[in-house]
């Protein structure tokens, strides 16, 4: 674990006074335990004193400062010193733990563009962006970024959308079609007509959605302090009616002693901490304690589709040809002149290093290439560039799921077609089959086409499926669904998805291909990109959620039957601060379980329940 230099001095202060109470105890000297008052129990009395003095928060604090003024009083400088130690240990696991990840939007305004291209009475002129108009003519030349929307006037290219529809092979466009700030321009040139300006274009709104989403529900208040008025109220009713009754000092202290909170404190971060050193083993990082137990409450899962359900590249996924090695000998070579995506699928498929002389070597731009090889004419393209070259079609398609389609041919005469698709992982099925036998509804939520969508929903099983989705449809979606009253958690992997993961209750970003963004917008990252691991992730949330609650009504229970013991004069304040420290050690223990817990039939039977 990386900790900050003011969580190391944390940790120091703890561990001197850890010793120091411990030596106090085997050497039985009583003043060795003023260290650990000194280096943990002042910062216990200002916080508690600044809860009180700026927002009248009565927390556990307030009882922890009490006890420990009211054993010094009384002597027992060692309940005072064991008392601090652990409350000041209890208090750094949940700070760490809980700590909160604040989401970072620096890609994004890194992408967006700061100079255009104006043409203006026939003459080119770099301008800053924000000094676009609608209805300015922009110039658009190959690898750069669209500077804001419009719709293209003259020119042909592919438009890498990823960044706002999260496509994973990109789009052709040409004249009267509309292109989109952020997006890039992988080929050709072109002119556009701005149709918004900079802080109105999408990559804008995006931007600010990422900055607004947030989720309908309030923060989790620390488990301890949801008790902590009652347990102030009856702990001071109940050591004053003793001493009143009794009359014996003693007897109220150690009320006071054993009724200190220290294992209900204990109860919600060590379960955190040791569910999340359980996922750190599968990859799965966790970044506050809170979005476990927001995790478990969750009962829909909304599906990204490219890069999560599926490679988020395009594969080859079908030949027809009658002489297939020859076709793909020709087809690799050509294509290997190309940068285009779906070209270095063709070469990665073929994957062959004997490959051909290519002359004459030409890109159309949004319908394929042509290139002479060993004296044939090589054409590999789709329908457009076909009937461009007018060369009859005589193979189907094919294409019922979507895919990308190309027909090669050589001296005008067609000889085979390729098919690509972005593929499914191949976990993929049995993800979505775990989770439903786990009770959560299971939604794709897709930039793709209807056609495709409905592919991949029909092949993972999903509940429900929505395509041809942007940004703020998926959003709109998440709020929908939270104003029903249902939680929702959200995983994704592309900038585009940020918004869809801070707008979740839960919002899981795919970690090694997914972008910095959507890292930051999330709250847990699957670092391996195994969405396998998913029904472990549900599965362990839920049963961190269990164990807390079992810890807090331990805990409860204990401060209870020892307050009685106290009262009764069973127990003096060094044996009530035994007797709550041995239920400290017992809520470590049990929580500490969950760092070898593993997904099992009886999670299944339980979601059943």
């Amino acid at each position: 674990m990386n900790f900050s230099r003011d969580e190391k001095i944390d940790i120091l202060l703890i561990v001197i006074s850890a010793i120091s109470v411990i030596a106090s105890f085997l050497l039985s000297l009583d003043y060795l335990s003023w260290i650990a008052v000194i280096l943990c129990g002042i910062p216990i009395f200002k916080e508690c004193a600044e809860g009180l003095i700026t927002e009248f928060d009565i927390k556990a604090d307030l009882l922890v400062t009490i006890a420990i003024i009211a054993s010094i009083i009384i002597g027992e400088v060692f309940a005072a010193g064991e008392i601090a130690t652990i409350m000041a240990i209890g208090g750094f696991l949940e700070e760490y733990t809980v700590s909160k990840a604040q989401g970072r939007i620096e890609e994004l305004v890194k992408m967006t563009p700061q100079v255009a291209t104006r043409i203006k009475k026939g003459v080119e002129e770099k301008i800053p962006v924000d000094e676009v108009k609608i209805g300015d003519t922009l110039k658009v030349l190959p690898g750069e970024s669209i500077p804001t929307d419009g719709i293209i006037i003259e020119g042909e290219t592919s438009i890498d959308q990823a960044t706002l529809t999260g496509e994973s092979v990109p789009v052709d466009k040409s004249v009267n079609d509309e292109v989109f700030s952020g997006t890039i321009n992988l080929y050709g040139s072109f002119t556009m007509k701005t149709t918004k300006v900079s802080e109105d274009s999408s990559l804008q709104k995006l931007i600010r959605l990422v900055e607004s989403s947030k989720p309908e529900n309030a923060k989790i208040v620390r488990s301890a302090d949801r008790w902590a008025t009652w347990i102030v109220i009856i702990a001071f009713l109940s050591a004053i009616i003793t001493y009143f009754v009794t009359g014996e000092i003693i007897r109220s202290v150690t009320i006071l002693v054993v009724f200190c909170p220290c294992a209900l404190v204990l109860a919600t971060p060590t379960a955190i901490m040791a569910a999340i050193g359980n996922l750190t083993k599968y990859g799965i990082l966790v970044k506050d304690g809170e979005s476990l137990e927001e995790l478990a409450r969750v009962d829909e899962l909304v599906f990204d589709k490219t890069g999560t359900l599926t490679h988020g590249t395009p594969e080859v996924v079908k030949v027809i040809s009658d002489n297939e090695e020859e076709m793909m000998y020709l087809l690799a070579s050509l294509e290997s002149k190309s940068e285009h995506p779906l070209a270095k699928a063709i070469v990665k498929y073929y994957n062959k290093t004997d490959l051909a002389n290519v002359s004459d070597f030409k890109m159309h731009i949004g319908k394929g290439v042509t290139g002479i090889i060993e004296g044939s004419k090589i054409i590999a393209g789709n329908k457009k560039l076909l009937e461009a070259e007018n060369i009859p079609l005589n193979y189907d398609e094919e294409n019922k799921n979507g895919e990308i389609t190309i027909f090669v041919a050589k001296d005008n005469e067609i000889i085979g077609i390729v098919l690509l698709a972005d593929t499914l992982r191949e976990n993929s099925r049995q993800t979505v089959k775990q989770l439903k036998r786990l009770g959560m509804k299971t939604t794709l939520l897709t930039g793709d086409n209807e056609e495709t969508g409905k592919f991949i929903s029909r092949e993972v099983k999903v509940t429900n499926a929505q395509y041809n989705c942007l940004p703020e449809d998926k959003t709109e979606y998440i709020k929908q669904e939270q104003l029903k009253g249902n939680k929702v958690a959200m995983i994704g992997d592309g900038i585009n998805d940020a918004p869809s993961l801070r707008k979740a209750n839960v919002g899981i970003a795919m970690g090694s291909i997914g972008s910095d963004v959507s890292i930051e917008a999330a709250n847990i990252a699957l670092i391996n990109d195994n969405i396998g691991d998913i029904p472990h992730l549900i599965a362990i949330a839920r049963k961190t959620l269990r164990t807390i609650n079992l810890n807090i009504t331990f805990s409860l229970a204990l401060n209870i039957i020892a307050m009685i013991l106290a009262i009764l004069g069973v127990l003096d304040p060094i044996a009530g601060a035994l007797v709550h420290n041995i239920g400290s050690v017992i809520v470590i223990i049990y929580s500490s379980t969950l760092v070898n817990y593993k997904i099992s039939g009886k999670d299944y039977r339980k979601a059943k329940k």
